[in-house]
């Protein structure tokens, strides 16, 4: 038998190049005691970074999975950080340590919105598959599931005086919620098109929507006093009566269109936001134009109306009631955040679409007030996609360039070490001597720069259309490009005399020869041997050239559309062509012959190259997937996933040992070769593994027996963690009932000794049971007690009760032991066998709960009683800078607001 080839894995790396995702919002956080505006977090990837606005650094990094960042909300306190995943999980993180202890699993798409209340114990999440979902996050648990809206959700808030909640979406409809009764009582029609954003105004009186056109309409809330009265009082006799009177009874608020802003934008509105006191409104759309608008009092609101409505009888013409707008100067972008200082000093922090974070002041109380920039974060990442990446010769160096920057990272430390403004660059190479890089352009040129100063050294006009590839000959003397002007052009590397340098020489390219062919020239590279060249042509071919002489070698052709990228083996036997066809072949360089054709992509193959001096191979396509091949066995070997865009393009180090990637979502990565290695058969089982648990977490939902479909439903959603979770409830239950029954058997027969370790070894395995239900993530408990099949439970309450008699998890317990009754009420209360321990469980729970309550309330009391003992001996109070704080803001909020120079009623 022969030997297995050994493959050696490729571990992901550090992530950089990128400063900010445009899938998710910016918010303004509160770090290590701070001010809140010097930090702001912003997703990047399935990551989130927090950038320090002053300095300009990067101070902490929460760590995601593989999932993108879509949304972020700052906690109340400032304490806590809930982010929404693109897969629907919402994870809440501790800014304080950076660690995530809280998860929740409801959604089945991008969660698109969450909001805290003013507690910060409840958060709303709204999503892409039209669900909204209010989840606990001090019991941390799903609460339950609002059904109703038909389109993606695009906004939630919270009412706080009626525990009432209101969300948008872009079915165009705005629903009101009353989540006592989890019932939806109230639809907005008066929208045409979606709703993009709301806000709540004058002490949440007043709401204002956002939608697809140019005006921003605003709502007065009327609270009615009808709620709360018992149905007697309506003389409801009858389920008839009952559905009659229905929406009479819980009629909870009135909500009446009262006028709208006309905007100076036309398109949608893409984000309306306001400070934490609702003072200020600001709002942009697809164009750019921000507007700011100034809340102002009800007394002054007055007073303008009455000098409008005396203008206007004077000048008799007709004004637009109580709006004054202004445009600012500031181009937005995706996302923005505001907070207003005391002093009338409003921040901005906005997130633009080129992968750029700027901040923003202005000056509310003057007469006219200007932004200012105080921040611009670019100098991490490029304004536009990496087209082209390239490794030095030493493996330290990686050059990067795009549309409008070309810059050189520090491969150990990532950090930037040149940035060089180019043209549109689509291929890119070192110079031997990694002192001078060779960049190809969109335009036709070749723009050669100096790394040690970083300037420009010469343009050469290469070709009458675009460059799309440069390949170093391998002799190091010249390179060869091609063209979109049919052409393949060599070059050589000379060095010339230049005024501006004196006495020193620079870099240059000669035009020695030119390759006429009938097609643009998408690729090209040179065998290792430097005997043949390879030149992909639009016509779907490659023509194989001998370099001395460049007469016709070889035609390769089978592929149905064209190659995008090639590359041939160290040992010039070899050549790999990747196409838009997805398909990747392997040919011989002898005779031409196709060895192998695969199905490599699941889109177009963007990116080919061979790992030097093996036969392995690396692809890259726009299906966010980069793949390790081998091109002797043509077996699949590795898939290296991370990115969340397409995937342009991959450079492999001269050793290679590292593969750097970039793709549209702005990020560079980098992989590193471990000493792990491969075994081809359990990559193969895993893969499998990960498609039969995708199914089986995306097959049917659980459904609690008796409860019909409707507006409110269970939050969770079965997930693969929760069937594994359901699975190790099981195998302990299982262990249990062995014991048991060995228990049972040897009871007569044992000595007296012999019972007591049998009955610790039960002992042992009912608090191995009860640690398997602990180790369950809390948020997703519900649902895996309701996958767990009806046979467990009766099991699982004999050992509750168990639990329960020895006081341990007593809290846990109890929502295990009523999440149970809830699900299995019909069930349990028809079994005779389980009347004995349904009156145990009721008789633990009520002792046991309490105790815990008698235990909570003599700490408290005790707690208290310490207080005033210290007080008095100390004769000072407690929190007594807290308590002048919030003294401070009740004041504050009295007095009355200065006139700002923007209004909106």
């Amino acid at each position: 038998m022969g030997l297995t080839r050994q493959y050696l894995r490729y571990a992901a790396g550090p992530v950089f190049g990128v400063i900010a995702s445009p899938k998710a919002n910016v918010a303004f956080v509160t770090l290590r005691g701070g001010e809140r505006a010097r930090y702001a977090a912003v997703g990047a990837c399935e990551q989130v970074f927090v950038w320090d606005l002053r300095t300009a650094e990067k101070v902490l990094v929460l760590e995601g999975k593989k999932h993108a960042v879509t949304c972020l909300r700052p906690s109340p306190d400032g304490v806590h950080l809930a982010v929404g995943y693109e897969d629907g999980s919402i994870r809440v993180f501790s800014l304080r340590s950076g660690d995530s202890h809280v998860s929740f699993n409801g959604h089945k798409s991008a969660v698109s919105v969450i909001r805290y209340d003013d507690l910060g114990a409840r958060l709303v999440s709204g999503s892409r598959d039209t669900d909204v979902i209010v989840w606990d996050v001090i019991n941390e648990c799903g609460l339950y599931r609002l059904r109703g809206h038909k389109d993606d959700v695009t906004q939630a808030l919270f009412l706080n005086k009626k525990n009432l909640l209101v969300t948008s979406s872009k079915d165009s409809f705005v629903k009101w919620w009353d989540l006592d009764t989890q019932h939806c009582f109230k639809t907005m029609v008066g929208h045409r098109s979606e709703v993009w954003g709301m806000v709540l105004l004058n002490q949440e009186n007043r709401l204002l929507t956002g939608s697809a056109d140019s005006e921003l309409r605003a709502w007065d809330i009327s609270y009615l006093e009808e709620v709360g009265k018992p149905l007697s009082a309506y003389g409801i006799t009858s389920h008839h009566t009952v559905c009659t009177l229905f929406y009479t009874v819980l009629r909870i608020l009135g909500c009446k269109k009262v006028g709208s802003v006309l905007r100076e934008g036309r398109d949608r509105v893409v984000s309306l936001t306001t400070d934490p006191r609702s003072n200020i409104i600001v709002c942009h759309g697809l164009d750019a134009t921000l507007e700011i608008f100034s809340v102002i009092p009800e007394e002054e609101v007055q007073k303008k109306m009455e000098q409008r409505l005396n203008k206007a009888r004077k000048k008799a013409r007709c004004t637009r009631r109580g709006v004054a707008q202004k445009p600012s100067s500031v181009k937005p972008g995706v996302s923005l955040d505001c907070l207003l200082s005391p002093q009338g000093e409003m921040k901005m922090v906005l997130l633009l679409q080129n992968n750029t974070v700027e901040t923003y002041t202005l000056k509310t109380k003057e007469d006219n007030p200007v932004p200012n920039k105080t921040s611009h974060l670019t100098l991490g990442g490029h304004r536009t996609d990496v087209r082209t990446l390239a490794f030095s010769s030493d493996n330290i160096a990686l050059l990067s360039a795009s549309a409008e920057t070309a810059k050189v990272w520090n491969r150990a430390t990532l950090q930037v070490v040149r940035t060089m403004e180019c043209e549109y660059a689509l291929c890119s190479l070192f110079v031997p001597g990694d002192r001078q890089i060779i960049i190809g352009t969109k335009s036709g040129k070749l723009q050669i720069f100096d790394l040690a100063s970083g300037s420009l050294l010469e343009t050469i006009d290469a070709h009458q259309g675009a460059t799309w590839a440069v390949c170093l000959s391998p002799d190091q003397r010249g390179i060869v490009t091609g063209g979109a002007d049919k052409t393949v052009k060599f070059w050589d590397f000379e060095l010339i005399k230049d005024k501006k340098l004196g006495p020193n020489k620079r870099l240059t390219a000669k035009h020695t020869r030119t390759l006429q062919l009938d097609e643009d020239v998408l690729c090209v590279r040179y065998s290792p041997d430097q005997r043949l060249l390879a030149v992909s042509l639009l016509d779907c071919t490659v023509k194989i050239f001998y370099t001395d002489t460049l007469k016709f070698f070889l035609s390769l052709y089978g592929h149905k559309f064209p190659v995008l990228c090639l590359d041939i083996s160290h040992d010039s036997t070899l050549i790999a062509t990747g196409s838009a066809d997805r398909n990747v072949k392997v040919w011989g360089l002898d005779f031409g012959d196709c060895h192998r054709s695969m199905f490599a992509h699941d889109d177009s193959v963007m990116f080919l190259q061979f790992v030097p001096k093996t036969h392995l191979f690396f692809t890259a396509g726009k299906d966010r997937k980069i793949k390790q091949w081998d091109a002797d066995k043509f077996e699949h070997i590795q898939t290296l996933e991370g990115h969340h865009g397409e995937v342009w393009c991959v450079a492999v180090s001269p050793n290679g040992d590292y593969v750097a990637s970039s793709a549209h979502d702005k990020s560079l990565r980098l992989w590193q070769r471990s000493r792990e290695p491969i075994i081809l058969d359990e990559e193969k089982e895993m893969e499998r593994e990960a498609e039969f648990e995708e199914t089986l977490a995306n097959g049917d939902e659980p459904v609690v027996p008796g409860e019909a479909r409707g507006e409110a439903e269970l939050a969770g959603r079965k997930t693969v963690e929760t069937v594994k979770a359901a699975e190790r409830i099981m195998e302990a239950l299982e262990l249990y009932r062995e014991e048991s029954r060995k228990l049972q058997e040897h009871k007569a027969a044992c000595e007296e000794a012999g019972k007591e370790v049998l009955q610790l070894r039960g002992v042992c395995v009912c608090v191995c049971v009860c640690v398997c239900v602990c180790v369950c993530v809390l948020s997703e408990l519900e649902v895996s007690l309701l996958v767990l099949p009806f046979s467990y439970v009766p099991d699982l309450l004999t050992l509750f009760s168990t639990h329960l008699q020895q006081g341990l998890e007593v809290e846990l317990v109890c929502r295990c032991l009523f999440y149970l009754l809830r699900i299995h009420f019909g069930r349990i209360t028809s079994n005779q066998m389980l009347l004995s321990v349904i009156d145990d469980l009721r008789t633990h729970t009520i002792t046991k709960v309490r105790e815990i309550r008698d235990l909570l309330g003599f700490n408290s009391a005790g707690l208290q009683f310490l207080q005033r003992e210290t007080e008095s001996r100390e004769n000072m109070m407690f929190f007594t800078a807290a308590a002048d704080t919030f003294k401070e803001k009740k004041k504050k909020k009295k007095r009355k607001r200065e006139r700002a120079v923007l209004t909106v009623t």
